[in-house]
């Protein structure tokens, strides 16, 4: 039986501890294959990389959540078509589910070909579209971020909380190049061209969940991509959200699954940040 005072746990089960436990044998897998992958192929674009490490740790994690929970949904990266438009009608086909689970099993795959140590696993559990539980774990810095809506978020057992900074000047700030190379990469690349000279600096380390996490945990004190997908951003805009932080779409709206351009700050920066991206037109 549900308790109606605690959607993180159903019939005894602690949602938290299935979806640290997925991304922890996930993660400890995927970095045991780091530079033994056997296939590599592209997906949208050159940019959008899978190899069969990305499907095995998929299913690793979907056998795993569907042995604890048959009856909940599942969105996974891997079981979707490339494109926009896929990843799109994907999330439509899904989000009335009660219970779904929304999962990245390599966040940063392109990173993961080339040995570059940023890369993580995603896994994020919206119930009737909310996010409650969403954990990001980091398997080459053995580091878990976690949060519960309404409880907090956590990396090493110790609760985070966004930067400080009150401007952008004073800002580390992160994006991404996206792989939709017709559409949002053009426009990202303005926001890049408009933001950089107003930030103390900025970053583009190829993983946005795990920009996300470090944003929650005061790293960053911003972050900004277009064309975005669900499964990218579900978990980490829960982190941010539990640590104190902001997360909306380019045009100040607050998130929801179904943003795809994304504006997560410690909120002090964020109306400056949207106004940056809005004035370079990079906002859509």
């Amino acid at each position: 039986m549900n308790d109606p005072n605690n959607a993180s746990v159903v019939g005894g089960k602690s949602f938290t501890a299935v979806a640290i436990n997925c991304a922890s044998k996930a993660g400890e897998w995927i970095k045991m294959k780091l530079g033994n992958f056997a296939s590599l192929d592209i997906k949208y674009s050159p940019h959008d990389l899978v190899t069969e490490i990305d499907k095995g740790s998929e299913r690793l994690i979907r056998n795993l959540i569907m042995t604890h929970f048959p009856h909940h949904s599942f969105l996974g990266e891997e079981g979707v078509e490339p494109g926009p438009a896929a990843s799109a009608k994907a999330l439509e086909d899904a989000r009335e589910a009660e219970y779904l689970w929304i999962v990245d099993p390599i966040d940063g795959t392109t990173n993961f070909v080339h040995g570059f140590p940023f890369f993580c696993v995603s896994i994020a559990l919206a119930h009737n579209g909310a996010v409650i539980v969403g954990v990001v774990y980091d398997p080459m810095k053995d580091e878990l971020f976690v949060a519960e809506r309404g409880k907090g978020a956590y990396v090493h057992g110790k609760r985070m909380h966004v930067s400080r900074e009150e401007t952008l000047r004073g800002s580390l700030v992160a994006t991404g190049f996206p792989a939709d190379h017709e559409y949002a990469l053009p426009v990202n690349l303005k926001g890049i061209q408009a933001v950089a000279p107003q930030v103390r600096n900025l970053r583009i380390a190829g993983s946005a969940a795990m920009h996300m996490a470090y944003v929650a945990a005061g790293r960053l004190s911003g972050f900004w991509e277009i064309g975005l997908n669900s499964w990218d951003l579900a978990a980490g805009s829960l982190l941010v959200e539990e640590s104190g932080g902001v997360v909306s779409d380019t045009n100040g709206n607050p998130y929801q699954l179904g943003v795809r351009n994304v504006v997560a700050s410690n909120g002090l920066i964020q109306q400056e940040l949207i106004t940056a991206l809005a004035e370079a037109q990079a906002d859509k």
